[in-house]
């Protein structure tokens, strides 16, 4: 699935879910802040790549340090039992924790190579690009296990 259509399933499901009026406080609503935050700014990153939004070198490097510091968030706001409110998630969240965690782990190594990729310059598409497409990559496979779309 290309980003851009992950991002197009990805706003409408936010859209939706946001009409049932989640407690922003609730760990449902904190994480769906968080990954509201990390889809904005990767479009900004995959954007600048990919000449939708003028690139700028420094201020990809910030958003690629931004994308790092969120993708290590989310995890805590995953309770150790599924919530009764309606969620994105999949049971397997709580069923196969292991997995779960590992491709958390994943899409944090990701981003932070993306962070180091972002470091070099002067900046080019050919370093930047494979890094952003890992991280795209890690989205995709946690989404495809462990969300309902």
């Amino acid at each position: 699935m290309t980003f851009k259509r992950l991002t197009v399933v990805l706003l409408a499901c936010l859209t939706l879910s946001a009409c049932g009026g989640v407690d922003p406080n609730s760990p449902l609503g904190q994480r769906k802040a968080i990954f509201k935050q990390m889809l904005k700014t990767g479009e900004d990153l995959g954007g600048m790549l990919r000449g939708r939004i003028p690139f700028d070198g420094a201020k990809f490097a910030e958003g690629a340090t931004r994308l790092d510091a969120l993708a290590h968030q989310p995890w805590q706001h995953f309770p150790s039992v599924r919530e009764e409110d309606h969620t994105s998630a999949k049971d397997d969240v709580w069923q196969k924790q292991a997995q779960f965690q590992q491709l958390a782990r994943d899409l944090e190594a990701a981003t932070g190579e993306l962070v180091i990729a972002s470091q070099v310059l002067p900046y080019k598409a050919s370093n930047l690009g494979p890094a952003v497409q890992k991280v795209e990559d890690a989205c995709s496979a946690c989404h495809k296990q462990f969300r309902d779309h």
